[in-house]
């Protein structure tokens, strides 16, 4: 495998890891909401891999070309919005790793793609209270 694909573990990994965290914290905090912030707590800890300092071994973030915030990344006018763009993201990063396993390890594969339908579930069971 090439040292550019394992950057795109690592950082989908910790990007996973990240916008889960966000939500997991707001739900936490914000929310008083023990059952939703105890599912992404635990969806969080099973996005762990064993052999991660594999993948950040090659971590190079003077590398990134993207590493510069876009302006609509800084756009966000309430608490919905910072839930939404984390679940999001945190969605699509299972995706890539989804993909990206496919050619390592197919067992973490099934792993993310689980991860993904769960964040799915959530992102629905926040849906239904932040709007009700």
């Amino acid at each position: 495998m090439s040292e550019s694909l394992f950057r795109v573990v690592d950082a989908n990994v910790n990007r996973l890891k990240e916008g889960i965290r966000v939500v997991e914290d707001i739900f936490r905090f914000v929310f008083d909401n023990r059952e939703i912030a105890t599912e992404l707590k635990t969806l969080r800890h099973s996005a762990t891999l064993s052999n991660h300092s594999t993948f950040l071994a090659f971590r190079n973030i003077q590398k990134d070309v993207l590493k510069k915030t876009l302006k609509t990344e800084n756009s966000r006018e309430n608490i919905s919005d910072l839930i939404f763009a984390n679940i999001k993201r945190a969605e699509e990063s299972a995706r890539v790793l989804e993909e990206v396993f496919k050619l390592i390890n197919i067992e973490d594969s099934e792993k993310f793609k689980s991860i993904r339908y769960n964040l799915y579930n959530i992102e629905l069971k926040i849906t239904e209270l932040i709007i009700n």
